[in-house]
């Protein structure tokens, strides 16, 4: 069955619930969390996306990132998401930058892909059980070597990927901030 999204005018106004289908054929505002998981030594864990994905196939992503169920916080949402995508159970995590408007249309696929986003954050030190039917492979990732490879091959990576960090500073961020539990 066809997942169901929450939809809203571009105010952020409830219009009401269309299937997963709808909201990307017709470009409909709907919620998505995306998480950034970082181990004890400060690398990111990021996930290349499944190749069997609507959206970015094979391209390298936030470390979860997942679309809201109708009634879902953000932070349900994420929390969520990392038990599905990555088999890692967390009770909190902590909310990293301010709900942002994102906006991608992938011509070639007919998607549009309109989203009100809360990214998140934690640290994370315990197992990693990726879904296989959404995440090919996961990484750890050194952030200065992460901010090379977006420059040297943006293409590998989701453009919300790259957007996000950008916007929440990620590359600008000392390294202690990533080593204090958050």
């Amino acid at each position: 069955m066809d997942e169901q999204f929450e939809v809203f005018d571009e105010d952020g106004n409830l219009l009401g619930i269309e299937s997963r289908a709808v909201v990307h054929r017709k470009g409909l505002w709907h919620r998505a969390s995306n998480i950034f998981l970082f181990l004890p030594n400060g690398d990111l864990l990021i996930q290349r996306r499944q190749l069997s994905k609507d959206v970015w196939p094979g391209a390298w992503d936030v470390s979860a990132a997942e679309n809201l169920l109708p009634g879902e916080t953000f932070e349900q949402g994420a929390i969520r998401g990392l038990r599905e995508e990555l088999g890692v159970v967390v009770s909190k995590l902590d909310r990293f930058g301010i709900v942002t408007k994102s906006r991608l249309e992938v011509e070639a696929t007919a998607i549009r892909d309109y989203e009100f986003q809360q990214s998140f954050r934690t640290i994370y030190d315990g197992p990693i059980s990726p879904d296989a039917s959404e995440v090919s492979e996961t990484r750890a990732v050194n952030l200065r070597e992460l901010e090379a490879a977006f420059i040297k091959e943006p293409d590998m990576y989701t453009p919300w990927f790259r957007r996000r960090a950008d916007e929440l500073g990620l590359f600008r961020l000392p390294s202690s901030e990533w080593h204090t539990p958050l």
